[in-house]
């Protein structure tokens, strides 16, 4: 298959680069390498990459704005966002890179502006001395014949432990209504291996929030007490669900604290009162910052842990407005995301995460996902 490049500019010029094809075999021949000299560049939605992906590979996505401009030529810090993988690339590391997508034979299946399309032609432009390959019959035809070689994600997970709990580190009785709504049912899910979402309730149970290996909590509310100061970290939001609420202020200070436990090996658990509003818009407003992904793609990757999950209409029109910001960021800089993207190939790296000092009688109850949704 060969490429056209049409430099874009006062003296268009045609460069004409062969993109060979390579089959599933060869490249579990690559990966399986004892020196790993193979990068793999997924080129599919950032849903259906978290869904299942080749392991090690990394996600290549763009922002509308990025494709609108694509015309001018795409640098290589949009193929390869993280820097770490990029100074390998650029360091002779890899000789090879593999981009792929759903199901293309070859690039004259794949889409004029598609993702694939574009990486293909920014590699082609900049080849870093490695040779460029697309995977013949793409991630479905290799997920088929080599599934072993794909990651195997967990349904969604969360906690959920009796609700009348006699452990003395526990809050108040009273936090735990015979009548227990839904919210309160089940318990915290895991968002990202180090980012949590649930209710007040949850974040009044200790021995949760103990089991989950949580060392930090958001607190976004005005009212909701921290129960337990001397043994986590606590960052307070206070704002209120309603539409008057600024709640988009907080958001780069949310993603620095999150960041900022993380980066020291801990788990942050964000609630409100419901879990259902206010602490889902962080949660959404990280995973765009962070992934520089849209609102609708954070939503549903939310929603497919925390199905209730409702933020209200103001919170929705300034999570739009944080989208347009992050996506227009990003295409101005390689580093629109979360300083903590560089220390590893992508943030979402699945299976779900489980503790290790938790066994597994004691999160049995990991299998209950929450399915209806109440009104906010």
């Amino acid at each position: 298959m060969y490429l056209d490049l049409l430099y874009l500019s006062r003296r268009p010029t045609m460069v004409i680069m062969e993109v060979p094809t390579i089959d599933c075999a060869s490249l579990c021949g690559l990966l399986e390498d004892d020196v790993p000299g193979c990068l793999v560049l997924d080129c599919r939605s950032f849903l259906s990459f978290n869904s299942s992906h080749i392991s090690g590979s990394t996600n290549v996505r763009f922002s509308t704005i990025v494709r609108r401009r694509a015309r001018g030529g795409l640098g290589l810090e949009h193929i390869v966002p993280n820097e770490d993988t990029r100074t390998r690339l650029l360091s002779g590391e890899y000789q090879s890179v593999v981009l792929l997508d759903d199901r293309s034979s070859d690039l004259s299946q794949a889409k004029k502006d598609g993702t694939l399309m574009l990486a293909v032609t920014a590699l082609c432009r900049d080849p870093c001395g490695v040779r460029v390959f697309i995977l013949k019959g793409g991630f479905d035809t290799f997920s088929s014949e080599y599934p072993e070689m794909c990651t195997k994600p967990s349904p969604p997970q969360g906690l959920s432990l009796p609700l009348s709990s006699s452990h003395p580190e526990s809050a108040d009785p009273s936090c735990s209504p015979c009548n227990t709504p839904l919210y309160d049912q089940g318990g915290p899910v895991e968002i990202l291996p180090f980012l949590y979402l649930g209710s007040a309730y949850h974040a009044s149970r200790k021995d949760m929030l103990d089991m989950l290996g949580i060392t930090a909590l958001i607190n976004v509310s005005a009212n909701c007490p921290n129960h337990f100061e001397g043994s986590f970290l606590y960052k307070s939001i206070p704002v209120e669900d309603n539409h008057k609420a600024d709640i988009s202020s907080w958001f780069n200070e949310a993603i620095e604290f999150i960041d900022s436990v993380r980066n020291k090996g801990g788990r942050v658990f964000v609630h409100c009162q419901a879990g259902i509003s206010r602490s889902a818009t962080i949660c959404l407003a990280y995973l765009m910052r962070t992934n520089r992904v849209k609102l609708d793609e954070a939503f549903e990757f939310v929603k497919q842990r925390r199905s209730i999950i409702s933020p209200n209409f103001s919170f929705m029109g300034q999570l739009l407005q944080f989208e347009s910001q992050v996506l227009a960021t990003s295409t101005c800089s390689s580093e629109a995301g979360s300083p903590a993207i560089g220390n590893s190939s992508t943030v979402f790296n699945f299976p779900v995460s489980i503790p290790v000092h938790a066994s597994a009688g004691q999160l049995s109850f990991l299998h209950s996902p929450i399915t209806t949704s109440p009104s906010c």
